[in-house]
């Protein structure tokens, strides 16, 4: 079986990605107490449970952690990790977020991979990465992949809408190959599945992008994430005067004195429309005040467990930590059925990179009976 990683896992959309392409992860590491606790309690269980770390990746030494989980020198095929991004969010204005040390933790990356030497290596990050100001941040994490014995592919912007997800989405993902494994047949990205009405006219073997409308089916009666804000009797009237399926915050007559003088974010307060892809489940994607995170009909926002539909978890993950810490695991997440469709695209090229090491070590295995006769 193919062994996995995943560091700065959250709750831990990429590893349950990554256990449904049948691989076994090995090892998580995460430092917020509700992300932890999210993990542990859906995804630990059994003899084949990932070991969590929970602590600051930054204080754990990557060369223990890896004697730790692989006490047999077995080989790491796949590391996952999504560094917090905050520091790269397109929200940050003007020089906002170059220096914020968050940033940083991408390297911190790299002790990991030299330490654990996966054949591949998947980074997932913002679009936010990828803009001018931040450039010496992501030339230095190609330097360090280099140094590391990596093939770098460039950074590239996928929308998950284009490979089934029900959202728009759009998140930079950086993919690394050890060298010595041959990725010439490698189509990198994996060309989309489904596109826009513009798209399919150009190519027919698409198929249409999916709507939302399955998140908003009823959730079951113990189902301890049907949970949503509570709301002032004022914002209850204003969503009850927003038009269902659509309709914004202008529709509503409500308008705040920041409104008066800045008429930008016109999808604050909007209601999501469910015959198309959701907008990006956010960390604050429960909080109307924060985007177009309305329900279609009702006068709220969406519950925990329809944004966690969004993101393609299943309904048997529970998040825990309260309302507020689990929209922010749900937000912060990896959308399960995307991380899936990378990985498994990825499978052939991690099985060549097995075959490659058997190969080592029989020779290795092979030099060294040869070392231990001439002795």
């Amino acid at each position: 079986m193919l062994n996995c990683v995943d560091l700065f896992s959250g709750a831990g959309g990429f590893t349950l990605a990554a256990q449904r392409a049948g691989l076994k992860v090995r090892l998580a590491v995460e430092n917020d107490k509700h992300a932890i606790e999210t993990y542990r309690e859906n995804l630990c269980k059994g003899l084949s449970a990932p070991k969590l770390l929970k602590d600051d990746i930054r204080q754990i030494n990557a060369s223990n952690a890896y004697r730790d989980v692989f006490p047999d020198s077995e080989r790491c095929d796949l590391m996952l990790g999504g560094p917090p991004c905050q520091g790269f969010s397109t929200h940050r204005l003007n020089g906002a977020g170059v220096d914020d040390e968050r940033n940083d933790l991408i390297h911190t990356y790299f002790d990991f991979v030299r330490a654990f030497s996966p054949s591949l290596f998947l980074m997932e990050n913002v679009p936010g990465m990828l803009w001018d100001r931040h450039a010496r941040a992501l030339e230095r994490f190609y330097v360090e992949g280099a140094l590391a014995g990596y093939e770098v592919k460039k950074a590239v912007v996928v929308d998950a809408r284009d490979y089934g997800i029900p959202q728009r989405r759009k998140r930079v993902f950086i993919l690394g190959i050890r060298r010595g494994i041959d990725a010439s047949n490698l189509v990198w990205p994996p060309k989309p599945t489904h596109g826009s009405e513009s798209s399919r006219l150009r190519n027919p073997n698409l198929l249409p992008w999916v709507n939302c409308m399955s998140a908003f089916r009823p959730a079951s009666a113990n189902d301890p994430n049907d949970i949503h804000m509570s709301h002032s009797q004022e914002l209850i009237d204003a969503f009850r005067r927003t038009p269902a399926n659509g309709g914004s915050r202008k529709d509503s007559g409500r308008q705040l004195q920041c409104h008066k003088d800045h008429d930008g974010h016109n999808d604050v307060y909007g209601r999501i429309d469910p015959r198309h892809p959701a907008p990006t489940m956010t960390t604050a994607c429960i909080n109307p005040s924060k985007g177009r995170f309305v329900h279609p009909v009702e006068h709220h926002g969406i519950t925990v467990r329809q944004a966690a539909r969004i993101q393609t978890f299943p309904d048997e993950f529970v998040f825990g930590g309260g309302l507020m810490a689990a929209g922010k695991q749900v937000g912060n997440a990896v959308p399960v059925e995307l991380g899936f469709r990378l990985i498994t695209h990825l499978l052939p090229l991690l099985r060549h990179g097995r075959a490659i090491e058997k190969r080592e070590d029989c020779v290795d295995g092979l030099r060294t009976s040869t070392e231990v006769e001439i002795a």
